[in-house]
């Protein structure tokens, strides 16, 4: 969130978070304004148990991403799992009109998606594989990019996935 320009005030998203542990560093680092939006209310349910008492005041929101409509405006749009298993041009554009109406004028995103060379299909799901160069043509003319980097992550069983 650093890079972002994010600090413990600042209102943060997590979209498509599940149960990763994200938000848990956050509520440690007292970041105070964070959401967790995700499909699974199974996933949510655990980082609630999780995170206990000191994430009462963590929003969870069990939600499809692109048929949600958000309520306020974040500085701060993190995902790191959810736009790359959009297939459907529809769906994408659901996102991104969610990402607009939710974001406020200056705020940051925070997208990670599969690399052009990532894996085509994850948890038996297909996937769309992008660079920055296509999230920015996604995105269109109302974002800067600015910063882009590779990364190999290696996942529980050992495999490695390109984002």
């Amino acid at each position: 969130m650093a890079l972002a320009g994010g600090g413990p005030n600042d209102a943060i998203i997590d979209v498509g978070g599940g149960a990763s542990g994200l938000v848990d560093a956050l509520v440690d680092r007292k970041y105070r304004d964070l959401t967790v939006l995700d499909i699974s209310g199974a996933a949510l349910s655990i980082v609630r148990k999780r995170l206990g008492p000191v994430g009462d005041g963590v929003a969870l929101i069990e939600a499809d991403i692109t048929r949600w409509q958000p309520q306020r405006r974040f500085d701060i749009w993190h995902d790191r799992a959810a736009f790359h298993f959009l297939t459907r041009p529809e769906d994408q554009a659901a996102y991104i009109r969610n990402l607009l109406a939710g974001l406020r004028s200056g705020g940051h995103i925070v997208l990670a998606t599969f690399a052009p060379d990532g894996p085509e299909k994850c948890s038996g799901l297909d996937t769309v594989r992008h660079d920055a160069e296509s999230l920015a043509k996604l995105l269109g003319p109302r974002f800067d990019l600015l910063h882009s980097r590779k990364h190999d992550h290696e996942t529980p069983w050992g495999a490695v996935q390109r984002f």
